[in-house]
């Protein structure tokens, strides 16, 4: 099983990189955070991967850490929840953003992956409350846990009634305290947001 790979880019893509290595080239397919931070063509790369293999269907995945690999695999233990759709909520929410959600029942959080709706958003939530580590998160207070109420749900409502995308609008709340001022922490994200819908 391949478990990484070091090699020179030879093609890159939206969604993939051509990876040579020792005069073989891998298709791998790239996280958008991965890709983000991969340079272009000729630059060599190192990738950590999950060799997907199921059924019929083979792939390389890859990431730019082990802790992105790691979370894609425990994504992949979800019922339901194959690559394309770890690597979308992957795309939408890293590591930090989904302990937070897990932990607060997010649902309106999970709507944001492409893909996902309410319905499909609750059932996930519960899955992957298993699945990932949510720290001061029971095994109990998984089932039962409420919709979110929280401040960052008060706030993602507000940006995405104001026009803001619902990926930006994340990405400008990540990082941000659960707790405070909310008009202090709307400050702070229209800042990060930089005033462009």
């Amino acid at each position: 099983m391949i478990g990484s790979l070091r090699g020179r880019i030879l093609e890159r893509s939206s969604e993939e990189v051509l990876l040579e290595v020792g005069g073989v080239g891998y298709r791998v397919s790239v996280s958008a955070r991965t890709l983000r931070e991969t340079l272009g063509e000729g630059a060599e790369l190192l990738l950590y991967v999950h060799h997907y293999n199921k059924a019929e269907t083979e792939s390389l995945y890859g990431f730019a850490s082990v802790g992105e690999r790691r979370l894609f695999e425990a994504l992949l233990e979800a019922n339901r929840v194959g690559p394309s759709l770890a690597m979308s909520i992957m795309d939408t929410h890293n590591y930090a953003s989904l302990q937070r959600l897990l932990a607060n029942a997010d649902v309106d959080a999970l709507t944001l992956v492409p893909g996902i709706g309410v319905k499909t958003a609750q059932r996930l939530l519960v899955e992957l409350q298993a699945c990932l580590d949510v720290p001061g998160l029971s095994v109990a207070a998984q089932a039962a846990a409420p919709a979110a109420s929280g401040l960052h749900a008060d706030l993602r409502e507000a940006l995405v009634g104001l026009g803001y995308r619902p990926e930006r609008v994340q990405t400008a709340l990540a990082g941000l305290p659960d707790e405070g001022d909310e008009a202090e922490l709307l400050r702070l994200a229209l800042q990060r947001l930089g005033g462009a819908a």
